[in-house]
């Protein structure tokens, strides 16, 4: 019997007196919170990495835009990690890939070469847990729309959007809008609109985005109406008709969400792993605003009611 087989028969049999230990664990291992430089501008991205059997380490990344993509292997020796992945939304004809290194338990540094041969410096800190230990205590509710014009909003860049009839317009792909004031853990009421093959979303924090697209007649996706993009499938589609009001209620507490759409719970207080691509940034400890997609399609909104937790 080689020293390995005999040292994992020897852990078997003395399982009941040994300390909890993951014999495989290393140090790249967990789900960081990424912050790239692009040309001085502050980018989001995430990367969770895991190990698959005795020896392989697979992972997810989330670059600043995209869904969330599968890296198929990770590697790691001696505190230095790689990987490659195909380009998504990216320009270029080559992969994607990331190195970097191990700074101590909670931070990774590196560089990530794009598809179109430019690179940029990358920071990491572990995600934090954002697990709750005491059910909410939810306060008053507040109408973050006034239906008479922007106040308590502000678009990230010149602003497209438009108050017509107490609906919030979005007429055009332009600027996302977002509330100035920043949330934690709430219950989101809000109601939206949109014609045939639009696409927009509501981000949660401003890091979470829940889908809002054309989906009718479509099954549930990772990118259709009421996913958690790129993370959480909707139990099944309740899409209605373009051009008809629909509505979401969702709750975030912590990681923790559950979303009802028009009526049915599609997704039950399931976690969302991380940052969804487009977030405003990766520091997800921080609150952060409700903010709705104005960069892909024509949207309409109305009735945004969010009741926060004390």
């Amino acid at each position: 019997m080689s020293s390995t087989l005999f040292f994992l028969s020897f852990l078997q049999s003395n399982a009941h007196t040994l300390p909890a230990v993951n014999l495989f664990a290393s140090a790249i291992e967990g789900r960081w919170d990424l912050t790239i430089n692009e040309n001085g501008k502050e980018k989001p991205a995430w990367l969770d990495v895991r190990h698959s059997g005795l020896k392989t380490l697979v992972g997810y990344f989330v670059a600043s835009s995209g869904s969330a993509r599968p890296v198929s292997k990770v590697n790691f020796t001696n505190d230095k990690f790689s990987f490659s992945i195909p380009p998504q939304w990216e320009m270029g004809v080559g992969d994607l890939t990331v190195e970097g290194t191990v700074i101590g338990p909670d931070n990774i540094s590196g560089t990530i070469f794009m598809p179109d041969g430019k690179k940029h410096g990358f920071t990491g800190v572990r995600a934090p847990s954002l697990q709750r230990t005491a059910d909410p205590v939810w306060g008053a509710p507040i109408t973050l729309f006034n239906g008479k014009d922007l106040k308590g909003w502000k678009a990230d860049g010149p602003n497209q959007w438009v108050v017509d009839a107490g609906i919030l317009r979005n007429p055009k792909a332009g600027a996302n809008l977002m509330t100035e004031e920043t949330f934690t853990d709430f219950k989101l009421h809000v109601e939206f609109r949109y014609p045939k093959g639009s696409n927009s979303g509501v981000y949660l924090r401003g890091r979470y985005e829940v889908q809002v697209a054309d989906s009718k007649g479509s099954g549930a996706a990772y990118d259709q109406l009421g996913a958690v993009y790129g993370f959480l499938v909707p139990t099944e589609m309740v899409a209605k008709e373009p051009g008809e009001w629909q509505t979401y209620d969702i709750t975030l507490t912590g990681r923790m969400i559950t979303v009802v759409a028009n009526g049915k719970m599609i997704i039950c207080n399931a976690e969302i792993p991380g940052i969804t691509g487009g977030a405003i940034d990766s520091k997800e400890a921080d609150p952060g605003p409700i903010m709705f997609q104005g960069d892909h399609g024509p949207v309409e909104f109305r009735n945004i009611i969010l009741t926060p937790a004390k």
